[in-house]
């Protein structure tokens, strides 16, 4: 692979025009596609094999254009102090707002008058408007919500308060500001890194342009593919992430080739060739852990996962040819001030035929920028010194910050959870506040009587059996023209999220076994609530069979790639560890309140139900990058002969910088989602910024050398037999660098002469060649 990776980079680098032009191309007719294509409207969500969904599909059989699924919408109403919402005044504000509700779209399918619904509180002081649509809350028009928004202007003028609560009013959320606040400290860290403005900026706009062109690709496919609107939204965040990262390791390295004195084509070419084939490898792990969710079979999470994952692929094409060609744009502009001058001073005193000692001392003052020892280089040495008490240290402290993982609930969040400056929150707080904060989470009970022979007096025993189970309050059944299906709404006493309410849905359904046992009916609890509770057990019980599947195929990938059975296995047990303690801070921040503040969380609940797999695929790859980059650098040191420990310290002395740069940057990326007022994609991002903290830093920069400091030789030990039956990827270059010493491949005579990015100095190629 690497000898095919090095010929790739030589040839976008001389052909660097046509690359560019191409991927400048693609980019284009993207755009235009999702610019052209018809806005994404569907975003249905569905669980199959669950009993919340049959319900649904139910629903829709048995009652047609009920919409059952369909979004829905409370206005609630509060009289001023000392009046009532029966005062006169009030009850013709409300009355009002009914009659323009039920006009004020065509999407609308029902608006319940509060009077006669009963949808009035004992004391009078409150009173909601309950409003169902046609189309889901993803399918509604700006035109209905600004219609629903406007309705309850007029009541607040003559002194009632008035919110809106439901998901009719919920948006995809908006991230462009935290992307941009991602892309800003990237590229501060970028400078930082490489002390050059080209060279910083190069990652930034390869990464933007993947991005692009995926994210593009998205939109323009949204309506034929059916990917909804939010699908976008996990592929932009890991595909900036990713791209800057990949782009990062292949001009890091470009830059090493030129420090030892490379020319520019065959510099190109030996980074694509090694640390090209490292970003394959690492971007197969990140797309088998992305398109694995297609294990959890809920067909949103699936689509999400192909749309990332298809964006991570393109950041690793772009990476093995536009950064190429684009470094061959840069010239020697892409090295720091400091080695451009020692290779200035270089090309000077060769023109005045200089000896070549002089030569050499600019040569190395060069190469000095970035080889000299650094911070990492110490670091492994000190790791070197006292493995044990780092891998200790690393080990026990991740496991203290695991610890409230156990104590791990999982749900989805609900209007409770907004700040309590929206008008969701407000009227979530009112609702609780007159009615009971059951109130905001309705269950759906759906008879379906058809095994009954007398489905009427079915329903009149479902009704009592619920009621004996302890609830608020129990509709009349509604049944349907051909009278074998009926709708029962329940309330709870607890809010939707609680663990109380789940037991209430839990014990419906345990009656309705014996209820059909004695009946024939069958009874089936839906409703957004019971769909939350079948989404979560779903998530559970799909959780180990992927953490399976990825990790398997992953440890197969590993080991091909490092020759290795321990190393691999090093790598999944740490990523284990990594994954469990930044669980243990999530649950600790916004399940126990624990420096909720400081991240904005207002209103302590249950761990979004997705968040556990959604880490371990996301994670999973993103932590294998730093695996996958930072030991391929050990391998290739210890395969070219250099002894266990010291292949250690030049691991870290080439990778530890780089890799750094990318775990901040790709924190930054993650951590710019933290100040989102979404409560999921807030939790998404500081999860994935702490786990990335945590492998980063902990796993991959401390437990890692500690355990092959100790494995020594064994560290690398593959039996004989499994050795030749797995195929030589080459991923360290050992056979490309073997090509070269015995046969150096012809320099490309044509990169001298070619004007792109070239300093006009026609005997550079004669002065650096190897």
């Amino acid at each position: 692979m690497a000898t095919f990776l090095y010929k790739l980079g030589r040839l976008t680098f001389r052909r660097r025009r046509f690359v560019a032009l191409i991927w400048v191309a693609l980019l284009a007719l993207a755009g235009f596609g999702a610019a052209s294509a018809s806005t994404a409207t569907s975003s249905s969500f569905s669980i199959p094999g669950t009993e919340a969904q049959r319900a649904f599909d139910l629903l829709e059989q048995r009652f047609p254009g009920a919409s059952a699924d369909g979004a829905t919408a409370r206005v609630v109403f509060k009289a001023p102090e000392g009046e009532k919402v029966t005062d006169a005044a009030n009850k013709g504000e409300i009355t009002g707002i009914v009659k323009e509700l039920r006009s004020g779209s065509d999407q609308v399918a029902q608006v319940a008058d509060p009077f006669e619904a009963q949808a009035v509180s004992q004391d009078g002081s409150t009173a909601y408007i309950s409003v169902s649509y046609k189309v889901n809350s993803m399918e509604l028009t700006d035109q209905t919500r600004d219609a629903l928004e406007e309705a309850g202007k007029d009541a607040q003028g003559s002194g009632m308060k008035v919110e809106i609560g439901g998901d009719a009013l919920q948006v995809m959320p908006h991230t462009g500001t935290a992307e941009i606040i991602g892309v800003v400290i990237a590229a501060i860290v970028l400078v930082i890194t490489f002390g050059s403005l080209i060279a910083a900026g190069l990652p930034l706009v390869t990464a933007l342009i993947g991005v692009g062109i995926g994210v593009s690709l998205i939109t323009a496919l949204a309506n034929v593919l059916d990917l909804g609107s939010t699908t976008p939204i996990l592929a932009s965040m890991i595909g900036l992430a990713v791209g800057i990262d990949y782009a990062l390791f292949i001009v890091s390295r470009y830059r090493a080739e030129l420090a030892d004195g490379r020319e520019r084509e065959d510099a190109a070419g030996r980074a694509v060739g090694t640390a090209g084939s490292a970003v394959v490898f690492a971007g197969l792990t990140v797309v088998i852990a992305l398109v694995g969710l297609a294990v959890v079979n809920i067909p949103m999470l699936t689509k999400m996962g192909f749309a990332a994952a298809g964006t991570v692929a393109i950041a690793v094409v772009i990476a093995l040819t536009l950064v190429p060609a684009l470094l061959g744009f840069a010239g020697k502009r892409v090295m720091g001030r400091k080695a451009r001058k020692g290779a200035e001073a270089a090309e000077s005193t060769d023109a005045k035929g200089a000896k070549t000692p002089s030569l050499d001392k600019a040569k190395d003052t060069a190469k000095g920028a970035d080889a000299k020892p650094n911070m990492g280089t110490r670091w492994a040495r000190f790791v070197l010194r006292r493995p044990v008490w780092v891998m200790l240290v690393g080990i026990l402290g991740l496991g203290v910050i695991a610890v409230p993982a156990a104590s791990l609930e999982m749900g989805l969040p609900d209007d409770g959870a907004q700040p309590k400056s929206t008008t969701q929150r407000q009227a979530y707080d009112m609702l609780s506040d007159g009615f009971g904060p059951g109130f905001n989470g309705p269950l759906m009970v759906v008879m379906d009587g058809k095994g009954s022979s007398d489905p009427k007096a079915a329903a009149e025993r479902v009704s009592k059996e619920i009621e004996s189970i302890g609830v608020v309050a129990v509709t009349p059944a509604q049944f349907n023209k051909a009278g074998d299906t009926a709708m029962i709404t329940v309330i709870p006493k607890d809010r939707p999220s609680s663990h109380a309410t789940e037991e209430v849905v839990h014990d419906i359904r345990d009656a309705g076994e014996d209820i059909k046992a004695d009946t024939g009916a069958e009874v089936l609890v839906t409703g957004a609530t019971a769909m939350n509770i079948d989404f979560s057990q779903k998530m559970n019980d799909a959780l180990m069979p992927y953490l399976a599947l990825v990790v398997g195929l992953a440890f197969l990938l590993l080991m091909l790639v490092f020759r290795s059975i321990l190393v691999p296995l090093k790598a999944a047990l740490g990523f284990l560890l990594s994954v469990i303690a930044a669980l243990g801070a999530v649950v600790a921040v916004f399940q126990w309140g624990w420096l909720g503040s400081l991240f904005g969380v207002e209103q302590t609940g249950p761990i979004m139900s997705m968040m556990p797999i959604f880490m371990v695929g996301v994670v999973f790859g993103l932590a294998m990058d730093y695996e996958v980059f930072l030991v391929t650098r050990m391998r290739e040191a210890y395969v070219h002969g250099e002894s266990p420990g010291q292949a250690i310290v030049t691991g870290f002395q080439h990778g530890a910088r780089v890799v750094t740069a990318a775990a901040v940057i790709m924190m930054a990326v993650f951590a710019g989602f933290i100040g989102s007022s979404e409560q999921m994609v807030k939790m998404i991002g500081f999860s994935l910024a702490v786990a990335v903290l945590f492998d980063a830093f902990v796993v991959r920069m401390a437990i890692v050398p500690a355990v092959l400091a100790l494995l020594g030789r064994k560290a690398w030990w593959l039996p004989r037999w499994l050795d030749r039956a797995l195929p030589n990827v080459d991923v360290e270059g050992e056979k490309l660098q073997k090509q070269l010493t015995e046969g150096p491949a012809a320099s490309g005579s044509d990169s001298g002469s070619d004007s792109d990015g070239g300093d006009g100095h026609g005997g550079e190629r004669e002065l650096v060649r190897v």
